[in-house]
């Protein structure tokens, strides 16, 4: 199996800026006096489909063949990276198939579709669909896309943490959501060149720890349920590539509840009219539950995307 390097980023990052902006990092007075340090927020939430996938697909999708790009790819998906490979499928001219969840976010559903993706629905979870994949490939030939092992699309999303870190004072540490963990690969790469002193953090869910318990034990630990509404975060299955380098090169990984996540949406909104989803929010969430390690350091935290549903959000701020 080839993994990705620094290298690969650097070429991602040469393709990506030919389709993708920029997007911003900003420090909020507001959120920096919650945690007691200085905090930065890197603004994934800003790109084309509301969240980081959208560099990896676009990265992925570029080098397809002509041919590859007629059969089709197919992969499994909660959301964004379905809305990544169903954008980059509509700039390069190709099909997509998208596996989700029976259940699964409703808007993320019609968003994939809105963009000219077969959304297929089955299986009670995110690793259902994504079993079920298999079936569908050996039926109509797709070209099979892995969530996380892609070195593709690792390199794609890196490009994020090398504008993040060029955009960003020298920072202390470095806190991004983890669901089969592309997003945090991506930055461990460019943390490892750019500034090795930057502590890396990866944050779960407490009802979605597979990644976060794999990591804790340097063996693969898969678990029964991946029940969280931060649907980003929902997996139960660690991917091969994405867990081996989170052993390497990740320096912790912490667990934050529901609850917190929720809190971290509301902060999210009040201090930046931002609108988080779920897994967005997690690493705003781990921010506060470690703010005893953070006052008086340069934090930054990966804002990954904003796609929340109408019918969770409500339910969130109907508990503040």
């Amino acid at each position: 199996m080839d993994y990705p390097t620094y290298e690969d980023v650097l070429k991602a990052q040469a393709v990506i800026g030919r389709y993708l902006l920029r997007t911003p990092t900003y420090d909020y007075p507001g959120l920096s006096q919650v945690i007691g340090g200085q905090l930065w927020v890197k603004h994934e939430n800003h790109l084309p489909i509301g969240a980081f996938k959208v560099r990896g697909g676009i990265n992925f999708m570029a080098s397809l063949s002509e041919a590859d790009r007629r059969r089709g790819v197919i992969t499994a998906t909660r959301g964004n990276h379905g809305l990544s490979i169903a954008y980059a499928a509509r700039v390069f001219g190709a099909k997509a198939v998208l596996a989700v969840p029976l259940g699964n976010n409703p808007e993320k559903n019609a968003g994939m579709r809105a963009l000219g993706a077969e959304v297929v629905e089955y299986g009670k979870d995110f690793d259902e669909a994504r079993e079920h994949v298999a079936a569908l490939v050996e039926t109509h030939s797709y070209r099979y896309l892995h969530p996380a092992n892609e070195p593709l699309l690792i390199a794609g999303v890196g490009t994020g943490a090398l504008e993040l870190f060029a955009d960003a004072p020298p920072l202390d540490v470095l806190i991004v959501p983890v669901g089969l963990g592309s997003g945090i690969c991506g930055a461990a790469l460019v943390r490892e060149r750019l500034s090795p002193k930057t502590r890396l953090i990866g944050v779960q869910a407490e009802r979605a720890p597979a990644v976060a318990l794999s990591w804790k034990e340097k063996r693969m630990v898969t678990t029964d349920s991946a029940d969280t509404f931060a649907d980003g975060l929902a997996t139960r299955i660690p991917a091969e590539m994405t867990q081996a380098i989170i052993n390497q090169k990740v320096d912790d990984m912490v667990t934050v509840s529901e609850e917190e996540i929720a809190a971290a949406i509301r902060l999210f909104l009040f201090h930046t009219h931002n609108v988080a989803e779920g897994a967005g929010a997690a690493s705003l969430a781990a921010a506060v539950k470690l703010r005893e390690q953070l006052v008086g350091k340069r934090t930054a935290i990966i804002l990954s995307g904003g796609n929340i549903d109408a019918a969770t959000l409500r339910r969130v701020l109907g508990k503040e």
